[in-house]
């Protein structure tokens, strides 16, 4: 009955042909969708190779305007010459020829006037280009009217025709770069690149010939600077050279023979000779003449190889068309084919499966019937499987059957009651459930493995620093219901990083392994040790009856770290600086109990270390005016109460002026000026120094940058900025630099970095940013040396150029003191490096070092930091240095 009923329930789905009809209606679907991409990919390429054809139509037409801009300016300069009586006279010319030379300069303008307007009019609007030919016809009228007036120089007019030029051609490298791209094929790329190599070479061509005119005659009147023609002319040459990257052999060919033509030759001849020989003299007004019609002849020449590379280009922008709507309609024919296959093929699948399937059904609704008939079923395999199965299943249920048969007789003996039913479903379906069981507890240890690594140190097994915060928060809870205080340890080792640097890093690991293990031998059995990362350890302590009793917890815990380590054959020592704090009411949470006892265990190593410290109301008092420093060093930024010193730096040998130091100031509201070492310690605590470094870099290159617009003679002086390690080890300091550069337009190889000595020991990631500053033209000087730990030999592996002598070895009146500074004089100029010695404050010290060849130097000998108002007084000798 159950098998009649699931036939009966089976035939109320869907007919075969519904899932044949899907089947095939997928695959159609998804080749449709192919089809649609590749059909829409295939336009895609059509339409970027029309805007190829139009970016370099849109070249070919902005280098007539620009090359009829540029021709307009020869005429000009002509009239100029040919109206100016002292430029008449030295050509030394009849009056007569002079007026029909006039004549005919007047035309040639007229004429090339006409030819500009006309192919800036031959833009049409809307296309590439267009707009900049409208703002180019405003602006050339502009300098027409100039000209014409005689409001202008000659200089004026011809850079007021160059800005239009150049108008023109930074729209026409722009109509080029659009038709260069990655979606434009090879071919058409590389004949867009060749119209660029020619147009850059007609561009540089037409404008040597005005530039080199202008330097043959001299105007009345005219005073302005003289036009740089050879620079121009070393640009055409350049232009020239690249023309070798032709990579189309039609185009070389054409290049080979305007190459080699007189046409071309006659006028380079000229300019080579000239710019060779900078003491030649001026050719003659008839020299002049023949080159002005030579070098029409050479621009034309150039023009009509610029309209081959442009044809040569659009035909292969036209190719890449014509390629995409080819692939376009073989896509689709395919397409179409693959479907008409796909559908008789699928019809022919379903008809044969169809009739196979319907003799198997019929048979098994006879089954499902109660009719154990013989299944037999031919067709695909698939169908004879199913027939063979069914078949499998009939025999079943006649052995079935047959035992039935055999207990309703009673035939207990019966030899059918023994054969076993296939499948003991019992057995199954009890070894499942074994299974899922076993799945079940699997889950569970999984579970568990994982929220212990969330919440736990891989390396000491401890609780990490996310777990340690949860737990101090149940604790503070707990203690806020039973009122007991809560105590918190601070564990900060002492002397672990030289155990990494010289041991290495395993050696590390096995000593924060034994600490961990210490530290929990040495707390009460209800404590916790927790690591925070890196050789920070915290110890968390409930139910304190009194803050005496961790303080002695904190004292063994520094007497049990303190105990040598043995690791193998290595013994290594270290020390622990402990802060302790206590929270004695509800309202302390997790963060500022972490935050007080990190406080407490920072006093204790600033106290010596090895010791340990507890959280008091000083130390409350401490932080409290140190968040305020900072709230108040935040909003000095941010209202302008910074200011900048400047302190000089003198070359020893002449006492000239060679730079300064730039020194950060403070102007606190109610407190007056404040020192520098009263608010930096303070700000390099945090992320703040990062903020007034940027703000030195910025504030210092701007005023240098005005100071040299000012004075020529500050040109070439320097600016050194005091950069803080912290801002060093960043990644965005190079960025911070070069960006305060480029807004001041402050030159980098002027700018000088100073750091400190342990920046350059300590912070591989600080040397780095060092020397890709270095790579962009910064110099980098160590600060203050001989107060750290860099050795002399050091010097030759540093990114550094300079080095400054700390004051306390300039003032020094020890017996080798001078000696000192003359071996570290010598040192620094056998690597190379300049030599800066700082606080400089006798007249003896001076001429020690002037005696030692030091190099420059900066103190109150020489001057006071300067605010900005008062440097120029010292730049004009109201400072003079002592000598």
């Amino acid at each position: 009955m159950r098998l009649r009923s699931a036939f009966r329930t089976a035939g109320r789905g869907f007919p075969l042909w519904v899932y044949l009809s899907a089947l095939v209606l997928v695959p159609t679907i998804g080749v449709i969708a192919l089809t649609a991409f590749l059909v829409r990919s295939a336009v895609a390429e059509a339409a970027t190779a029309t805007s190829a054809e139009a970016a370099v139509r849109a070249v070919a037409q902005l280098d007539a305007a620009r090359s009829s801009v540029e021709h307009e300016i020869i005429p000009v300069l002509s009239l100029a010459v040919l109206r100016d009586p002292a430029a008449v006279a030295a050509t030394g010319l009849p009056s007569a020829l002079v007026q029909a030379q006039l004549a005919q300069s007047e035309g040639a303008l007229a004429q090339s006037q006409q030819v500009t307007d006309d192919a800036l009019a031959s833009v049409p609007a809307g296309s590439v280009g267009a707009e900049v030919a409208e703002r180019a016809a405003a602006q050339l009228a502009g300098v027409r009217a100039g000209a014409a007036g005689r409001q202008d120089t000659p200089q004026d007019t011809y850079t007021g025709y160059l800005a239009v030029s150049d108008m023109l051609t930074a729209a026409q490298r722009d109509a080029a770069s659009a038709a260069r791209g990655d979606e434009v094929s090879v071919g058409t790329n590389r004949a867009t690149r060749d119209v660029e190599l020619v147009a850059r070479l007609a561009r540089t061509a037409s404008r040597a010939i005005p530039l080199f005119l202008s330097t043959q005659t001299t105007l009345s009147g005219t005073d302005g600077p003289a036009l740089d023609w050879r620079a121009a002319w070393r640009t055409y040459t350049d232009a020239r050279a690249q023309m070798d990257e032709l990579t189309q052999p039609a185009l070389v060919a054409a290049w080979d023979a305007v190459r080699t033509s007189e046409t071309l030759t006659a006028v380079d001849d000229v300019l080579a000779a000239q710019a060779d020989d900078a003491s030649a003299a001026p050719i003659s007004i008839l020299q002049v003449a023949a080159l002005v019609s030579q070098n029409t002849d050479r621009d034309a020449a150039l023009t009509g190889l610029l309209q081959t590379a442009v044809g040569n280009a659009q035909a292969a922008a036209a190719a890449d068309h014509e390629a995409a709507d080819g692939r376009r309609d073989r896509t689709l024919l395919g397409a179409l084919g693959a479907l008409l296959a796909a559908t008789f093929g699928a019809a022919l699948t379903g008809r044969s499966i169809s009739r196979s399937l319907r003799v198997l059904a019929g048979q098994a609704d006879r089954v499902s019937r109660g009719e154990l008939v013989e299944v037999e079923g031919g067709g695909p395999r698939e169908v004879r499987t199913v027939s063979t199965a069914l078949g499998s299943a009939v025999a079943s249920l006649r052995r079935i059957q047959a035992q039935s048969a055999a207990v309703a007789e009673g035939d207990l003996s019966s030899p059918v009651l023994e054969q076993p039913l296939p499948g003991p479903l019992g057995e199954v379906v009890h070894a499942s459930v074994q299974q899922i069981v076993e799945s079940v507890r699997e889950r569970e240890r999984l579970q568990f493995a994982l929220t212990h690594q969330a919440t736990h140190d891989p390396l000491t097994g401890l609780s990490n620093r996310a777990q340690a915060r949860v737990l101090v928060n149940a604790a503070l809870h707990r203690a806020q219901r039973s009122g007991a205080m809560t105590g918190l340890l601070f564990v900060d080792l002492d002397g672990f990083k030289s155990v990494n640097d010289g041991f290495g890093h395993a050696h590390g690991d096995a000593v924060l392994q034994e600490v961990a293990r210490r530290l929990l031998a040495t707390v009460r059995s209800g404590d916790v040790v927790c690591r925070l990362g890196g050789d920070e350890f915290v110890v968390l302590v409930e139910q304190v009856a009194e803050e005496r009793d961790l303080v002695e917890l904190a004292e063994r815990v520094v007497a049990v770290t303190a105990r040598p380590i043995d690791i193998g054959a290595d013994q290594v020592w270290i020390g622990a600086s402990v802060g302790v704090a206590v929270a004695r009411d509800a309202g302390t949470d997790a963060d500022v109990l972490f935050a007080e006892a990190d406080a407490a265990a920072y006093r204790a190593k600033g106290h010596g270390r090895g010791r340990a410290e507890v959280f008091d109301e000083a130390l409350r008092a401490e932080l409290t005016a140190r968040a305020e420093l900072e709230a108040a060093i935040t909003a000095a930024l941010r209202n302008g109460e910074m200011q900048l010193h400047y302190q000089p730096v003198l070359d020893v040998a002449t006492s000239r002026l060679t730079g300064y130091e730039a020194l950060i100031r403070w102007n606190r509201p109610g407190h007056g000026m404040v020192p520098p070492d009263s608010f930096i310690p303070t700000a390099e605590a945090t992320r703040l120094i990062c903020e007034l470094d940027r703000w030195v870099l910025n504030e210092a290159t701007r005023q240098l940058a005005e100071w040299r617009a000012e004075d020529p003679a500050a040109a070439d002086r320097t600016l050194a900025v005091n950069i803080s390690g912290r801002h060093l080890a960043e990644a965005g300091v190079v960025d911070d630099v070069l960006a305060a550069l480029a807004a001041s337009g402050f030159p980098a190889e002027l700018l000088i970095v100073e750091v400190t000595e342990t920046v350059l020991v300590d912070d591989p990631a600080a040397i780095d940013n060092l020397a890709a500053l270095r790579a962009h033209g910064v110099s980098i000087a160590i600060d203050d040396f001989g107060t750290g730990f860099t050795s002399i030999g050091q010097l030759r592996s540093m990114p550094v150029d300079t080095l400054k002598i700390d004051r306390s070895f300039i003032a020094s009146a020890e017996a080798g003191n001078r000696e000192l500074v003359a071996l570290i004089i010598r040192a620094a100029h056998t690597f190379g490096l300049t030599v800066v010695a700082e606080g400089v404050e006798e007249v003896d010290q001076l001429e020690l070092l002037r005696a030692d060849a030091c190099d420059l130097v900066q103190g109150y000998l020489l001057s006071r930091p300067l605010p900005a108002a008062a440097v120029s007084s010292f730049r004009d000798g109201a400072h003079a240095p002592v000598v």
